[in-house]
């Protein structure tokens, strides 16, 4: 099959550092490629890839201060997509809602993997106007605030099955991994780790619309070796953090679209505490791989549990549910299905075909609890999110 993956310009694929919309598109490309699929990555030219690159600009936005204008360039990128589709069998976007009006104007089937929150009010009208454009979301609960949009189905996000790995260490800290945000709650995770005595490591960025937070509510509070920031780390220190830490906390006090950072922790046999807010019931079982809670005394009675917890088992939860293979499996049935929904409607009459929303193929897909699949920014950070 061939395949164009459309990838933001903010960060190289995969990122140095934080990036988790990127990573992901990272893991889906190379297990395409690794399957045997003919696949093209549009991406920044510091992007590395087993995959034809097509270098739309030549380093990663976050890395360029020269440019100001983020919009024109990923502008530039969808005209650039647009002119070559024919190429293609399929063109997955991970650039929220702008490829929407361009790429339903034309014949190559295409479908949108949304990586954020869906909440905003202005999303209604968005998703209301394009309602027939294809789309993924990461989590059921991703959903819920545009049920009418055009799902076709839920994939969960997976990494490669040896890329984090269990290693030999004695559980001695509580862990913090991604970002330091109101959103994130750093601050909560600070208090939950010291009313329970165990000190915490915070391995995470600070953005600069985050900043003014940093400096107001968590500096004042990194006293090591209680609380010690260690800062943003990458995939390669990932292993070592989590399987040192006796769980990962996760208090966020948003609607989580997925958690990427919480399969990176049962990957490495981590359990996780984490807020009940957004797709966290769907990544984390209560009990097995994790507690799910809803404030912070739950969170430190959550705590004194954590022992009852088998590292074995959660690893292996990991295996079965968030692999790279398994969600590039899922994406594959995605892709044929629209390529055979694309194929019929060429058959329609032709004297329909004027309107480009008569003729895209509807393919309204269900949750990935229902949806078939193999046994076991814009907002994905083009834009601020």
């Amino acid at each position: 099959m061939r395949i164009a993956q459309i990838a933001p310009l903010t960060e190289a694929i995969p990122p140095r550092l934080y990036g988790g919309t990127e990573r992901v598109i990272s893991w889906l490309t190379e297990e395409l490629v690794a399957q045997g699929h003919d696949v093209t990555l549009f991406a920044s030219g510091d992007s590395c890839t087993s995959a034809k690159l097509e270098a739309v600009w030549p380093r990663s936005l976050r890395l360029d201060g020269g440019v100001r204008d983020a919009n024109a360039l990923h502008m530039m990128m969808l005209e650039q997509v647009r002119r070559r589709a024919r190429e293609f069998d399929v063109l997955h976007f991970h650039l929220d809602y702008y490829p929407f009006s361009l790429f339903m104007r034309q014949a190559t089937p295409f479908v949108t993997t949304l990586h954020g929150r869906l909440d905003l009010p202005e999303h209604q009208n968005v998703f209301a106007t394009f309602a027939s454009a294809p789309l993924i979301s990461i989590s059921d609960s991703q959903r819920r605030p545009v049920p009418r949009a055009g799902w076709v189905r839920t994939i969960y996000h997976g990494l490669p099955e040896a890329s984090l790995l269990p290693r030999p260490a004695k559980p001695s800290y509580f862990a913090f991994l991604g970002r330091i945000s109101p959103e994130k709650a750093t601050d909560a995770a600070i208090r939950i780790a010291q009313r329970c005595g165990v000190p915490l490591k915070i391995a995470a960025k600070v953005d600069k619309v985050d900043r003014d937070y940093f400096e107001t509510e968590i500096r004042s509070l990194l006293r090591p070796p209680a609380v010690e920031y260690i800062g943003e780390i990458g995939d390669h220190e990932k292993s070592d953090f989590l399987s040192g830490a006796t769980c990962l906390l996760a208090p966020a006090d948003w609607p989580e679209p997925f958690g990427l950072v919480l399969i990176e922790a049962m990957a490495c046999g981590c359990p996780a505490i984490a807020y009940n807010a957004g797709a966290i019931p769907e990544v984390i079982e209560d009990g097995v791989t994790g507690f799910i809670v809803h404030d912070e005394p739950s969170a430190i009675a959550a705590a004194a549990q954590l022992s009852k917890l088998s590292r074995l088992t959660i690893r292996r939860r990991f295996e079965e549910r968030f692999t790279a293979r398994r969600m590039a499996q899922d994406y594959l049935v995605v892709y044929r299905e629209l390529i055979d929904a694309a194929a019929r409607s060429a058959k329609a009459p032709v004297a329909r075909r004027g309107d480009s929303e008569r003729v895209r193929p509807a393919l309204r897909g269900a949750s990935h609890a229902s949806a078939a699949r193999p046994a076991q920014s814009p907002r994905s950070q083009s834009l601020p999110d």
